[in-house]
């Protein structure tokens, strides 16, 4: 069974009225050439994806796309001149980031004969996308399917799309917001068409709660926008349309027949793949996909050209999580419309699979809206006591989906300074002044997490008091739980742990252990936990004080489809 946005790899009507394959005679002589063997010169036929807008045939080394005769409220490919536009349109918002993908836009030809052929001399009758064949399983979507997600993928992930992002031309914000609530409306209607598989009162109970989040949250939207945070974007950035070549996320298929359907908020454009992570059961991906997010693309915004001071960039990047649940279940609503309308294509065992995973994104927009509790947690100790891997793994415990914010200090550190986070820092990046900027911008990014309604997860040594005690404050003032966990280690246990380090933010050395060892931390009024051990007994230690504070998980992920 395939999942209603995986394309079936066999031929289904095509999904639209009045302009569909049957009424269009001409497009299926097109798709029957394209999907002959001789015609690409192959012994077998080649494989033939149908999505509800296109059509592809993967042949050889190469793939040809031709979009279907369909129209729908958002898309009309109804003539031969929309869809050569919408091919053209594809190379130009697709190449720039997957040239190694995208290639031209070619002619299918009528020849004197009367047979078609491929960017040969006669008329063109339809255009194809022409493409770089990639392994069709190698897709974030089939990883996913496998299990979880490597944790060295998922940062590669985030920095392809902050990449993406940073590239994308500023957009119409206020078309933008106002086109949010039309959507909206579009999802409610085809909901209510299909009373079978949505009950009327939840349909208008998710449609209420949605509009009035969007009417709560019209100030900072439109202050995003202001900013330059509503872009050109990818618009269509679910697992799905994320290839994985040579061990490197590629973007791909982005919105090409609509600049408002792929205009939003970068955290709206982002925040689909967040949605599908999680639906699709691997919530610590979309966790960390989002914290590295973050961090990235605070440091593109204070690059050229927009050259924001990082600190501000971030903290917008903090203020912007209050709309992220409402971003969230719109993206999960707009493809829980998109399943009904492809599962609509399919019969039996299919179709209803396809009706089942609908209802399941509609739960999950649903539960993205249902209130949740956030906290605030700090965790302090020795370089090498195990801070970042605590750290990591309460995340995914605290709610609101996909899990807390986690602020490392070395992270901080790296950004302020205007270097990636393996880039080691000279003693300047360490000296009493830059460490005291640190942890203001950290204190600061977590009280704005906080009052976006976010939990937090502060990750650095804290060895003097003040640095603890400023962040009981905070909790107090976000009136949010708060639980302080400090981490006991043998000095020699973590200078070999941190001499073991590769890859990482931080910069500490076993001599900076033995200094952090000789400073007198004073009064220390946090939990204390044994971390000589190994990670299991710490995180499982870690937890059982987590519940005493509050619920272990507050917010469940969206069942996996």
């Amino acid at each position: 069974m395939s999942e209603p946005d995986r394309p079936a790899t066999r031929q289904v009507p095509a999904i639209g009225s009045p302009a569909d394959a049957a009424a269009d005679p001409l497009w299926a002589e097109v798709a029957a050439f394209l999907g002959r063997a001789e015609t690409h010169g192959l012994a077998a036929p080649p494989t033939r994806i149908d999505t509800h807008a296109a059509a592809v045939f993967l042949a050889g080394p190469l793939a040809y796309k031709i979009k279907r005769p369909v129209r729908f409220p958002y898309l009309d490919f109804s003539t031969p001149a929309r869809r050569a536009a919408a091919c053209r349109r594809e190379i130009a918002v697709d190449r720039p980031i997957a040239p190694e993908i995208y290639r031209r836009v070619v002619a299918i030809t009528r020849a004197a004969d009367g047979g078609l052929a491929i960017g040969g001399a006669g008329e063109a009758v339809e255009w194809a996308v022409e493409m770089n064949r990639f392994d069709e399983a190698a897709t974030l979507d089939r990883r996913l399917a496998a299990g979880p997600l490597d944790t060295a993928l998922v940062d590669q992930l985030a920095v392809v799309v902050a990449d993406a992002e940073a590239r994308a031309p500023v957009g119409d914000w206020r078309r933008w917001r106002a086109d949010l609530a039309v959507w909206v409306g579009q999802n409610a209607d085809a909901f209510a068409a299909r009373p079978d598989l949505f009950a009327p009162d939840a349909v208008a109970t998710l449609t209420r709660a949605t509009l009035a989040r969007l009417d709560d949250l019209a100030e900072l939207l439109d202050e995003r926008g202001r900013l330059g945070f509503v872009r050109l974007g990818h618009g269509d950035l679910h697992a799905a349309n994320v290839a994985i070549v040579d061990e490197r996320p590629l973007l791909f298929d982005a919105i090409e027949f609509d600049d408002r359907i792929a205009t939003g908020d970068v955290l709206y454009d982002a925040g689909f793949l967040v949605m599908d992570l999680i639906r699709r059961g691997d919530r610590a991906a979309a966790r960390r996909f989002l914290d590295r997010l973050l961090i990235e693309t605070a440091r593109r915004e204070a690059r050229p050209p927009r050259g924001r001071p990082v600190a501000a960039a971030l903290l917008a990047e903090m203020d912007g999580l209050a709309a992220l649940p409402t971003f969230l279940s719109i993206r999960a609503a707009l493809r829980a419309k998109i399943a009904v309308a492809t599962a609509a294509s399919l019969v039996g065992e299919a179709r209803a699979a396809g009706e089942a995973a609908a209802r399941r994104l509609f739960a999950a927009a649903e539960s993205h809206l249902d209130p949740c509790p956030s906290m605030l947690v700090a965790i302090g100790g020795l370089s090498g006591s195990g801070k970042s891997t605590l750290a990591r793994a309460l995340a995914d415990d605290l709610g609101p989906a996909p899990g807390a914010v986690v602020l490392r200090s070395d992270e901080i550190r790296k950004l302020l300074a205007g270097v990636e986070d393996r880039t080691a820092l000279d003693p300047a990046g360490y000296t009493a002044t830059a460490s005291d900027r640190v942890y203001d911008v950290l204190t600061a990014a977590a009280g704005r997490a906080l009052a976006a309604g976010r939990s937090v997860i502060v990750d650095a040594v804290h060895l003097r008091p003040r640095e603890r005690d400023h962040l009981a404050v905070l909790a107090r003032g976000a009136e949010v739980p708060f639980l302080g966990l400090w981490l006991d280690v043998d000095p020699p246990i973590a200078a070999d742990r941190v001499g073991l380090r590769s890859g990482d933010a931080s910069d500490a050395s076993p001599a900076v252990v033995a200094w952090q060892a000789a400073v007198d931390p004073g009064r220390l009024d946090w939990q204390r936990l044994d971390a000589n051990g190994d990670a299991t007994a710490l995180v499982a230690a870690a937890r059982r004080r987590l519940a005493a504070v509050v619920p272990s998980r507050s917010d469940s992920a969206p069942p996996r489809p």
